[in-house]
């Protein structure tokens, strides 16, 4: 299987832009959907330069490997089994440290004794409250951020999300996060992505568009990636 080309990402709190985080590095852009517009808005630079209350922790040294927003301008971050809540503080280098480091079990008693609690592939924001999808190998959980409840079942990726069966991300996902185009979100596994349509509590999902390789629907990101 291909390395990923992106670890983790994120919707920012700013209107269509995104965090893409490589290894111990991240890019900040504009993305506009369906269009190639997308513009850089902070160039390829360490996590412990751009997030400078990450310094010294797992991670800016190993790098971010799952990620996704919450309200305001905060974030969950996660690198192996560890966790922590930040305010990353958009175009700034003011971001902070909620709560944590600590460990994904500790932060989400629920997850202790499952998959994710060694650490989580990817995960994107439901439209529906305060929930997320996590991702690891090739199952999946809805989870309650706020009062840290399990939603539904932890399952399959091809059974929750039909429209994955017989693609490359029926077996996993790399990084992903909700667009802020309701209902829409980005999945990226090595150096492919697509875009999804999602149902939260249903099977109607759709893909928008075809599977694609990320340079070519992203092709501000040439010369970026892969990150070696």
């Amino acid at each position: 299987m291909s390395n990923p080309y992106i670890n983790a990402a994120f919707r920012s709190s700013k209107e269509y832009q995104v965090y893409f985080f490589m290894k111990n590095k991240y890019v900040r852009l504009h993305y506009t959907p369906g269009t190639y517009d997308d513009k850089i808005l902070t160039n390829l630079r360490l996590i412990s330069s751009g997030f400078p209350s990450l310094a010294g922790t797992p991670f800016a040294e190993s790098g971010i490997d799952c990620s996704f927003d919450t309200e305001a301008s905060e974030a969950y971050v996660f690198s192996g089994n560890h966790c922590a809540y930040i305010d990353y503080a958009p175009g700034t280098t003011n971001d902070k440290i909620l709560v944590g480091p600590t460990t994904i079990a500790q932060m989400f008693p629920v997850l202790k004794n499952t998959v994710f609690a060694d650490g989580i592939d990817s995960a994107f924001r439901s439209t529906r409250g305060k929930e997320v999808y996590l991702f690891k190998g090739n199952e999946y959980c809805r989870i309650a951020y706020d009062t840290k409840k399990l939603v539904g079942s932890i399952r399959n990726i091809g059974d929750g999300f039909p429209v994955l069966k017989g693609t490359i991300f029926e077996s996993g996902i790399d990084a992903c996060f909700a667009s802020h185009t309701e209902s829409e979100a980005y999945l990226f596994k090595g150096e492919k992505y697509v875009r999804i349509k999602f149902s939260p509590g249903a099977y109607d999902d759709a893909l928008v568009g075809d599977i694609r390789l990320i340079l070519n629907g992203w092709p501000v990101l040439k010369g970026i990636l892969p990150v070696t």
